[in-house]
This record gives structure tokens, sequence and C-alpha cells, in this order.
């Protein structure tokens, strides 16, 4: 009985966490949210290093 108990406990949190992973699998990454967007703003993005000095620790 007890067996049966915790397999069945197992089954469901399974179903629970792959029911989760959909769910938030659909709202991780936007892939076309370039081609709705329509308008004539441009964004400009930079990326520089602002690493100003770099040590090693022995």
């Amino acid at each position: 009985m007890m067996i049966f108990i915790l397999a069945s406990g197992y089954l469901f949190t399974i179903y629970l966490l792959l029911a989760l992973a959909k769910r938030t699998g659909n709202k991780t990454t936007p892939s076309n949210v370039a081609l709705n967007h329509k308008g004539n703003h441009t964004q400009e993005v930079s990326v520089t290093p602002n690493v100003t000095e770099a040590s090693s620790v022995r």
C-alpha cells in the first residue's frame, strides 16, 4: 500500500513539473517581436567594456 502511495505521488509530481515547464516555456523567448513592430523607431545598443584593472590572486 505504501509503494502505491509513493508511486502515485511521484507521478503526480512529474505531471505538475511537466505542466509548469510547458506553461513557462512558451513565455521565455519572444521570437518575432521585431517582426511585429513596424514603426520607424530604431534602437541603438552599444557594448563597450569598462574594465579598468584585472588582477589574479594566487
